[in-house]
């Protein structure tokens, strides 16, 4: 009597699943889908000639074979992942076409044998995206024109709620079988508020409003039951224990399948926080490191990285609109009549020259190393 009472009280927790979608990946399933994988490594990516994700994916400024050559140059090094930021206001604009765009960018991909991960929102910069013709960039500053998605009106009124549920569910579920696709990275630092840049045009509520939000998206993501795993990166914080994690890092550990992080530190630290989240028995993608100017380089996280079988997708690919070369402090202090002595991101100038030869032959030999493959000349 006492198991048939128990399977009466399991049907409807049953039933919940199956109409929310398939749950978190177990321990077993993200592993194994982890062996399956090659040792990932790439960049987070946005063409030259585009300032902002709208800017990239927008039918008017979308550059099919701009971003041909650039992953083709990703190919030469041994890179076979991306990390690539969509924008809840291009479905708005017009679902199909961005579906469409969406596509094409992976049938490019698959050329260069590259699987993207996709990023549904991301809550870093301008807190108010506008669609259509985009901003130049600010001379001599970081990163100048990059938008939040959604926007402060997105996250402020939950009016917008459903749309932004038919965004991410119309994405998930479009591509949720494709093998070209990676991962989905839900929310990229979803509690960042933009000090000083745009600290003062955020919502004074901000993180409250993504706590509330964030565990909904994952849920939206998964009742398109995707094959590809779920993640958001933690990025901030103590990470020694999952007590000692602020309230967002928690819901994004809880809800993730596999483990991303961001590390733009010393290797010490790089190497101290892959072993602390290694707790979790989980697969680890670093989905955000490498600023030279900060103490994290190539040169010394990518070894740590593949001694511990971490994923790792450097910021900055080559040099562009974003000027994401510059460093942090632009914001406060612009590089308009000096450069700074060395670049903060990216790997190559706009013509295809590498920044510094040194680390292009490295990634290229530690990737042979790792892929059972010959480095290219």
């Amino acid at each position: 009597m006492k198991k048939l009472l128990a399977a009466l009280l399991l049907v409807p927790a049953l039933l919940a699943a199956a109409q929310s979608g398939d749950p978190r990946w177990s321990e077993q399933k993200a592993n194994d889908w982890y062996r399956q994988q090659p040792w990932l490594v790439g960049s987070d990516y946005i063409n030259r000639d585009a300032i902002n994700q709208l800017e990239m994916w927008q039918a008017d400024t979308f550059a099919p074979q701009q971003i041909d050559q650039e992953l083709g140059w990703a190919q030469s090094i041994g890179m076979n992942t991306m990390r690539v930021f969509l924008h809840d206001l291009l479905w708005k604009q017009d679902p199909d076409g961005f579906k469409k765009r969406i596509d094409i960018f992976l049938t490019i991909a698959a050329k260069h044998h590259i699987r993207p991960i996709f990023v549904l929102f991301d809550s870093c910069w301008d807190p108010d995206p506008k669609l259509g013709p985009q901003r130049p960039p600010i001379p001599g500053v970081h990163n100048s024109g990059w938008v939040q998605s959604p926007g402060k009106i997105g996250l402020e009124e939950s009016a917008q709620y459903p749309l932004l549920r038919a965004y991410v569910q119309g994405v998930v579920g479009a591509f949720a079988n494709d093998k070209r696709v990676l991962a989905w990275d839900v929310w990229n630092e979803p509690d960042n508020t933009n000090d000083p840049a745009y600290q003062s045009q955020e919502p004074q509520n901000k993180v409250q409003l993504v706590l509330k939000l964030l565990p909904q998206v994952f849920a939206w993501a998964r009742e398109e039951n995707p094959s590809q795993p779920l993640t958001s990166g933690v990025w901030d914080g103590d990470w020694s224990s999952f007590a000692k994690m602020n309230p967002t890092a928690q819901v994004q550990i809880e809800n993730s399948d596999v483990i991303s992080f961001h590390d733009y530190g010393w290797p010490e630290n790089f190497e101290r926080h892959v072993e602390m989240l290694e707790q979790f028995h989980r697969p680890l993608i670093c989905t955000e490191y490498m600023a030279r100017g900060a103490g994290s380089t190539f040169d010394t996280a990518l070894p740590i990285a593949q001694k511990h079988h971490v994923a790792a997708i450097n910021w900055g690919f080559v040099n562009g609109k974003t000027q994401t070369n510059l460093p942090w402090d632009s914001w406060a202090r612009p590089y308009v009549l000096e450069s700074p002595a060395i670049w903060f991101h990216d790997i190559f100038y706009p013509d295809g020259r590498p920044y510094r030869q040194h680390e292009i032959d490295l990634i290229r030999t530690l990737t042979a190393q790792s892929n059972g493959t010959t480095p290219r000349p």
